[in-house]
């Protein structure tokens, strides 16, 4: 079985692969101190609870925004389960396709990763919108060639900017508002307004642009914690697929083992 790591700024999520499917899954706060015993203690508990023995591993790979963490997952697939990690992007995991912008090394794993889990699954041009700490959209043509993209803030950073440079507005969960109304009547609703519908308003019209740009149909697929709420309230999504970075780690380890 493959043991796939995807270290996002926000978390590092683990997910245990059987061919291309997900059998188990498990999250940590990102802490590029945390060590590879560490990492040990938490996870081999989970495999345990789960039912699975470390040996039925057999293969492990990284991907990871945050360069620190490498060398301490490295650890830890070295000392607890006696293999070589593949880090994504790297050697037998390089990415495989072409990568059209500027400075092709400064394209971030995860971006990278949905890239080719996006061009596996749903081919022709395509915008991948990827909710995590920042929102990430990216063109990738018909060809899997990564085109170039966009980076904003994400929406919790966005809520986080506004409620901490401010004496008085208060926290507020991020959730869809109770009407389509985009005059609050109260501190809280405007708020909400603001950040969940002047995202939506961003992601549109970003999205069309792209669209325009691009010059062709170009479906669009979601990733991340928060594609599910936003597709409900908005008709811009092709398709919304939650494990898109997981998948591509599985689809470069499998390559790698050809």
């Amino acid at each position: 079985m493959l043991l796939a790591a995807d270290v996002g700024n926000t978390n590092v999520v683990f997910a245990l692969f059987e061919g291309l499917e997900i059998k188990a899954r498990w999250r940590i706060a990102t802490d590029p101190r945390r060590t590879g015993d560490e990492y040990a203690v938490w996870l081999l508990q989970l495999l345990k609870i789960e039912g699975y023995e470390r040996t039925a591993i057999t293969q492990i790979i990284v991907g990871s925004v945050v360069p620190r963490a490498i060398h301490n997952l490295t650890v830890l697939a070295e000392k607890y389960f006696g293999l070589t990690p593949l880090i994504a992007g790297e050697g037998e995991a390089a990415w495989g396709f072409s990568v059209d912008v500027d400075e092709p090394r400064s394209l971030g794993a995860d971006r990278a990763l949905n890239t080719i889990a996006a061009h596996a699954k749903y081919r022709g041009d395509l915008i991948v919108v990827d909710f995590g700490t920042a929102t990430t959209f990216d063109a990738v043509d018909f060809n899997g060639a990564y085109k170039g993209g966009v980076i904003a803030p994400g929406i919790n950073l966005s809520l986080d900017a506004l409620v901490g440079n401010t004496a008085k507005l208060p926290r507020i969960a991020i959730e869809a508002p109770r009407t389509n109304s985009v005059i609050g009547t109260n501190t809280e609703d405007q708020m909400l307004i603001g950040v969940f519908w002047g995202y939506v308003s961003m992601m549109e019209g970003l999205i069309a642009r792209m669209r325009a740009e691009i010059g062709r149909p170009a479906k669009v697929v979601a990733t991340g914690g928060l594609a599910i709420l936003f597709d409900q309230h908005t008709q811009i999504f092709d398709a919304v697929d939650a494990d898109l970075t997981l998948e591509g780690l599985a689809i470069l380890a499998e390559r790698a083992s050809r």
